[in-house]
């Protein structure tokens, strides 16, 4: 294969910096859904629990080494930094140099895996091809064993897609925009049927390799940690209302492991993009993922949370608060008897709780002071529950009242007077950065020593 150089040679470490850069708006906040056990004959393994994680200052999960392949691209998506009709530093690595910089940065333990994702580099197919021999030499001459996740690329070749699954643990295909008219005003060389093509070829392939491995104990694994997408929130006018019944279809016709929603930052002038004067939507963003993680462990349906006369979340409530303080004839919950989906739709009880509540109160009936140990959060939960019939305190159940008390001046600390103290994430912001993670600086000596 031929690969494609720039007009001048650069550095390892210059296109590092580039594409680093560039692929910091590619969400990939996930646990590797795998559990591979180191062989003693590979490099790397891939724990269940997933890989070392770390957190920027909003919230945002860092665990992978994150590149593009190229920033390089011949789409002019009007969203995108790194578009065709854009001026910005352009560089391409070639499948050895991003296996070097897998290697060693591992070896040196800054990383536990690779998410790879790429501008369109002369055709999609061309690109996944790219893509797939960079994976190929990663497991087979480097007998990496390492976590990998990829962007598989629409409209390329279906059978380079196949090859590609059986070397990745995750796969993702980004939906972009919520609605097909959404990408035909900003990303007019899109199409959703592209799109949904190749989520459609990997979901029929992980089905079929779940059957091969019931049969044939060591056939090779299909993306094994499954599929996911990403849709871009904010860039479009649609309504959360819409977008949560989008995930919600995708969930159930794709069988996704993750939606992943990445609030809009306006990169590039252009009067189709929206202004955006008090920035990225990064506090709407927080709530679709609250919404999704309902849809996904707490049976909830789109249809309980929104609807079309009320389509936006409350900016001051998480929506299951605010699911419970609009049906107040579902409450108060009495947790020695309610059956564990009545549990979860209590606020302050996650999925572990209700699971902890089940399980003691066969041995007795339980107690607020248990609660507490089981891990409920009583100061959201009180205004819900009842313990043997008796309520925390003296609460009304009436939603004004309750509502004062879910979003007093304490509570708003939380997301800042006016709801939105995040900052967009930059791999190159040290600041950042709340836990233990290694420094670009750092990242970029070990390129140095390569």
């Amino acid at each position: 294969m031929e690969y494609l150089t720039t007009g001048q040679e650069m550095s390892l470490m210059d296109k590092l910096g580039i594409l680093t850069d560039a692929a910091k708006y590619d969400v990939a906040c996930t646990s590797s859904g795998v559990d591979r056990k180191g062989n003693g004959q590979t490099m790397g393994n891939c724990a269940a629990g997933g890989i070392c994680h770390s957190f920027s200052s909003d919230g945002r999960c860092i665990s992978l080494l994150k590149i593009l392949f190229t920033n390089e691209c011949i789409y002019d998506c009007k969203y995108c930094v790194n578009r065709c009709s854009n001026d910005v530093p352009r560089a391409t690595f070639t499948p050895e140099e991003v296996c070097t910089l897998t290697m060693e940065f591992y070896r040196r333990n800054y990383i536990e895996g690779l998410f790879l994702s790429s501008g369109i580099i002369q055709s999609p197919t061309f690109t996944m091809e790219l893509i797939y021999r960079t994976i190929w030499l990663l497991r087979n001459k480097y007998r990496f064993n390492g976590y990998i996740h990829v962007k598989a690329i629409p409209g390329a070749d279906a059978e380079l897609i196949q090859q590609t699954g059986f070397l990745v643990d995750r796969m993702s295909v980004n939906l972009e925009l919520p609605t097909a008219e959404g990408l035909r005003v900003l990303a007019p060389n899109k199409h959703r049927k592209n799109i949904l093509t190749p989520m459609r070829q990997i979901q029929n392939g992980i089905q079929s390799n779940q059957s091969d491995i019931v049969l044939y104990r060591n056939a090779p694994r299909f993306v094994a940690g499954g599929q996911a997408t990403q849709m871009i929130i904010g860039a479009t006018p649609e309504s959360d209302y819409q977008i949560i019944n989008v995930a919600e279809s995708l969930y159930r016709k794709f069988d996704l492991k993750r939606v992943f929603y990445s609030a809009f930052v306006r990169v590039n002038e252009d009067k189709a993009l929206p202004a955006l004067p008090g920035g990225p939507p990064l506090l709407r963003e927080h709530r679709l993922y609250q919404a999704d993680w309902l849809l996904r462990f707490y049976g909830f349906r789109a249809e309980e949370l929104l609807d079309e006369k009320r389509p936006f979340f409350n900016v001051m409530l998480d929506p299951k608060e605010d699911w419970a303080v609009r049906h107040l004839e579902e409450f108060p919950i009495e947790i020695n008897r309610a059956p564990y989906e009545k549990l979860l739709r209590i606020p302050g009880v996650g999925v572990k709780s209700a699971g902890r509540i089940v399980a003691v109160r066969r041995s007795g009936n339980l107690t607020f002071a248990d609660l507490k140990k089981i891990g409920v959060v009583l100061k959201r939960a009180l205004y819900f529950i009842t313990c043997n019939g008796r309520m925390m305190y003296s609460t009304k159940i009436e939603e004004d009242y309750i509502v004062r008390n879910l979003t007093s001046e304490k509570e708003r600390i939380m997301f800042g007077s006016d709801g939105m103290t995040y900052k967009q994430m930059s791999l190159f912001d040290d600041s950042s950065f709340q836990c233990a993670i290694t420094p670009t600086e750092q990242l970029l000596t070990a390129v140095g020593q390569l």
